[in-house]
């Protein structure tokens, strides 16, 4: 996950029943169940949900399994960076995928696209997606994902980490609000994941709110690009046109939007 999202790291058990390598606990279990499909359990604290869920992989956890924690004591973000939220207010948690598209990062389109309906269907609100992994709110950081690649003798699979800010939010990041269930932000996000078309660009390019907008892309050579995003491609990569009408095809990069969309 990035700055205003859940890292992973410490185990913290093996419930009963849960899937080969799952980090052990006592998990609360979400109001009226969880979607069909999923294999999701939620536990008081963890160090991080995406280290968890990894090793959980490696040791042949299913597809669609979930992790979500109250509070994560080692929850790490894009560039290694740090950060904690207060616990239990915010929706801190990680999805193991196994069944991959052609592109792995539409993986983390896939679930910034049911993060940004699954808030649209509880809280009606309409959140914005920036490249290449957070959802903003009147232009504010609301959510950030990170994605992880593992093996395992089942084949390769993908983590994703989203924390989304419900209850509390740091100084300059958006929240959806007060009494919030960030248990209900799941199960919408599992739901409206399963809604999804089975092409997604379009949706993701019209959310996309960097697309048109005046940017600063820093990469991590500490170099930077100024210019226009003017499209993203199949790979996953945004094309920035310099001021000099070279295109610029970025796959790794923070971005900063120099002026509202």
């Amino acid at each position: 996950m990035d700055d205003e999202s859940a890292g992973a790291d410490s185990p913290v058990g093996s419930p009963s029943g849960s899937p080969a390598g799952w980090p052990s606990g006592s998990p609360a279990r979400g109001p009226g169940g969880w979607p069909g499909g999923w294999h999701v359990e939620w536990v008081p604290e963890t160090g991080s949900t995406n280290a968890d869920l990894l090793a959980a992989g490696t040791a042949g956890a299913p597809d669609r399994t979930v992790l979500a924690a109250d509070h994560q004591t080692a929850g790490r973000g894009r560039l290694d960076r740090r950060w904690e939220a207060p616990s239990g207010v915010n929706l801190l948690t990680s999805l193991l995928l196994r069944d991959l598209p052609e592109h792995a990062h539409e993986v983390t389109q896939r679930v910034a696209l049911a993060a940004l309906a699954g808030c649209r269907a509880v809280w009606g609100v309409e959140p914005s997606l920036k490249w290449p992994n957070d959802l903003l709110l009147d232009g504010a950081k609301l959510a950030g994902l990170l994605a992880q690649m593992g093996t395992s003798a089942g084949g390769p699979f993908v983590v994703v980490g989203i924390g989304v800010n419900v209850g509390w939010a740091p100084p300059g990041a958006a929240r959806l609000g007060d009494g919030g269930e960030p248990r209900r932000l799941l199960h919408a996000l599992l739901t409206e994941y399963d809604a999804l078309p089975d092409d997604v660009s379009r949706l993701y390019r019209r959310h996309l709110a960097t697309i048109g907008q005046l940017v600063r892309v820093e990469l991590p050579d500490e170099q930077f690009i100024t210019g226009t995003a003017i499209d993203v491609e199949a790979d996953g990569r945004l094309v920035v046109l310099d001021d000099c009408a070279i295109s610029h095809r970025i796959d790794t990069g923070d971005v900063i939007h120099l002026r509202p969309a």
